[in-house]
């Protein structure tokens, strides 16, 4: 970083106040901050200074420190880090500032600085002849996508041309600077495409299906339940066709008398006859050549050491 120094005693001016309507602002700002905090103003302080005067002078670094209850030193070292502070008079009409970070320079911000050279002063941060105009290089100024570009004071001025620059530094040297229209110098609106937009030209009306009013049912029809929620099944046991005695009844009865009205199958059986042969009533006959009584034979069972 280069070192940045005050500005040599014989332009220094010897006092430094802020006028009257700085004065009430500057006692604004100061209490907005919480007490012990007041010297937070600093930098607003020393900013509001440089645009009274057009730099900040050592006179007003010693002013801001007495107003804030600072050391000198501490002021002195914001105003010597930040090189949006001026350290020594600039042109009074106009100090332009050109982007030289890489957008910039690939756009022609070379030719910008030559401009500047031709017109104020081979040096960046000297005065030209009048005192009226000064420039110097700085890094981006945060609108890449319009350069080259520079910043007058606070605006900034974008899509420049060398014969462009040309216009505005005349117009600056000639006081009529508040003329320039600030932002892009092309026909565009702010970052949009040059010439105006390019695409979605047509008005697009999208096909919202949900927000478009529904059928309502007619006075006193009844709109049956959606199946939306209902799960789908095929199963024959389900299905609403089949009757059953529940949702038969009338039918479920009839059958149930013709049931009883029919008579009994050749193929079922009666009781069994007590005296038939083979029945399993007590004292029915046994088959013929079945073993039964005295004949039958007995079981036995293998005598063990317990029961002798």
């Amino acid at each position: 970083m280069s070192v940045r120094r005050l500005a040599e005693d014989q332009v220094q001016p010897a006092a430094f106040a802020f006028n009257d309507e700085n004065a009430v602002w500057a006692e604004a700002t100061i209490r907005k901050y919480p007490a012990g905090r007041q010297q937070s103003a600093v930098i607003p302080l020393l900013m509001r200074a440089q645009e009274q005067d057009g730099w900040v002078t050592k006179a007003c670094i010693e002013y801001v420190a007495n107003r804030l209850e600072m050391p000198f030193i501490r002021v002195l070292e914001v105003a010597t880090f930040y090189t949006q502070f001026q350290l020594k008079p600039v042109g009074k009409r106009a100090h332009i500032q050109v982007c030289g970070t890489t957008p910039c320079m690939l756009r022609g911000a070379e030719d910008l600085m030559k401009v500047c050279q031709r017109k104020i002063h081979h040096d960046p941060l000297e005065l030209n002849a009048d005192g009226t105009l000064s420039w110097e290089e700085v890094e981006c100024q945060g609108a890449c996508v319009n350069a080259p570009m520079v910043i007058i004071f606070k605006d900034a001025y974008e899509d420049l041309t060398p014969e462009r620059l040309e216009e505005i530094i005349d117009a600056f040297e000639a006081g009529r600077g508040d003329e320039i229209k600030p932002g892009p110098q092309i026909n565009r609106y702010f970052s949009a495409p040059e010439g105006g937009p390019q695409t979605l030209l047509e008005d697009v009306k999208p096909v919202r299906t949900n927000l478009e009013p529904q059928p309502t049912a007619e006075e006193g029809a009844t709109m049956p339940p959606a199946e939306a929620g209902r799960p789908k099944d095929t199963a024959t046991e389900v299905n609403p066709a089949v009757k059953t005695p529940v949702t038969d009844k009338e039918g479920a009865e009839a059958q149930a008398k013709a049931a009883e009205q029919q008579p009994l199958s050749a193929t079922a059986k009666s009781e069994p006859d007590p005296k038939s042969a083979g029945s399993a009533a007590e004292g029915a006959p046994p088959e013929p050549g079945a073993v039964s009584g005295d004949l039958k034979p007995k079981r036995s069972r293998k005598k063990t050491e317990k029961d002798t």
